[in-house]
């Protein structure tokens, strides 16, 4: 949404059929679109995939940008061609496309303190310690998109102050 707002862009239905919201962002051939899903997370594959097919993007030009628990709060990552790390979401978007040769800028939230259950934790709200940092994290997450969107995969990992593994 961040990235949207920056740039003024509005959403729009995705094509008839698909439960998602689509903006445009650039023009042309080098124009990227920004996807938000109207089903559930754990159904993301079922836009992806038709989504791709329509726009005719390639697995390499997908950036599908989600939390993480194995990344410390406030830290953001760019990989390729990972597994879902028990992340139900990613695992739908690699069950529809049938790969994982695919870019991901995972946010991170953190591990769930003790025993409390993760879905609990990462849908839980924001703590006042962890409040002021959230914009900053969400600015620097829309920075490394509008990066992979117009210069491409190692620039959203510079622009993210990824230092970790592809």
């Amino acid at each position: 949404m961040r990235v949207a707002a920056r740039g003024d862009l509005k959403f729009k239905r995705a094509r008839r059929g698909i439960r998602a919201l689509v903006a445009q962002l650039g023009h042309g051939d080098d124009a990227a679109q920004l996807v938000l899903p109207n089903v559930a997370m754990n159904h993301s594959g079922q836009v992806v995939a038709p989504l791709m097919n329509y726009f005719d993007v390639t697995e390499d030009r997908l950036l599908v940008v989600h939390d993480d628990i194995d990344l410390p709060f406030a830290k953001l990552r760019v990989q390729f061609a990972r597994g879902a790390g028990g992340h139900n979401g990613v695992t739908s978007v690699i069950g529809s496309l049938g790969s994982s040769e695919f870019w991901r800028l995972k946010i991170g939230v953190g591990r769930p303190p003790g025993a409390m259950d993760p879905a609990a934790y990462v849908l839980r709200r924001f703590t006042s310690k962890e409040v002021p940092s959230v914009g900053v994290l969400v600015e620097e997450a829309a920075d490394a998109v509008e990066a992979f969107a117009s210069e491409g995969p190692e620039s959203a990992r510079q622009q993210s102050g990824d230092q970790g593994p592809l």
